[in-house]
């Protein structure tokens, strides 16, 4: 974000500085073949995605990886996958598509109008730096009433989480999301959930999810 902020908006362009500035594309070179939560966080993820997501749509995984942490049975009639290295796509099996693009570079999706059924973000919303111009074109890649489903845990890079997200509490992590989903002004009311499937055995989960106006 750049410039001053519009009326009613309380988000600040120092509230999305990182301590590395450096190019992005740099930073992901390299593909790394790790997942970010544990086994139980993704299935926590997994399951909640099988609940929300329209069985046999098609499904937009934003900001992924080499898994998507989709349900595992193929319910999904596509799934495009757009992510920050190729080798890590490549190996993703649940992706029908994929595309390589800097969401902190471009925020035009490379996507149609009303194209998918619903999209995912997991555990990676903290790296963008501007969330509310991604944000307002999802609701325009989104078919009306579509859902859009971020989950979120306790880990990142933290030299690439913006300043806002490293300073916030896990609660309020979520009401951060559903500002964004608000001045998007593309969205109707978001909803939070808490998804740990088991406090202090296991990495915490939270969903925050919205569908398009």
């Amino acid at each position: 974000m750049s410039g001053t902020s519009p009326a009613g908006n309380p988000l600040q362009p120092e509230h999305f500085k990182r301590a590395d500035e450096a190019n992005d594309r740099d930073f992901y070179t390299e593909p790394r073949l790790n997942t970010h939560i544990d086994d139980a966080a993704i299935g926590a993820a997994r399951d909640f995605y099988g609940q929300v997501l329209p069985p046999r749509g098609h499904v937009l995984d934003l900001m992924t990886s080499w898994v998507s942490h989709l349900p595992e049975a193929n319910t999904f009639a596509s799934v495009a996958g757009l992510g920050m290295n190729a080798e890590e796509l490549a190996k993703n099996p649940q992706l029908t598509r994929r595309t390589v693009h800097d969401l902190n570079a471009d925020q035009d999706l490379p996507y149609g109008d009303d194209e998918f059924d619903g999209a995912v973000v997991t555990v990676s919303v903290q790296y963008l730096t501007s969330p509310v111009e991604v944000f307002a074109d999802m609701g325009r890649v989104l078919k009306p009433g579509a859902p859009f489903i971020l989950t979120y845990s306790n880990r990142c890079f933290p030299s690439k989480a913006v300043a806002i997200w490293r300073g916030l509490s896990d609660e309020e992590h979520a009401s951060l999301i559903g500002l964004y989903f608000q001045l998007s002004e593309q969205f109707n009311d978001a909803q939070a959930f808490d998804l740990s499937p088991a406090p202090g055995a296991s990495d915490p989960l939270y969903a925050v999810m919205a569908a398009v106006r």
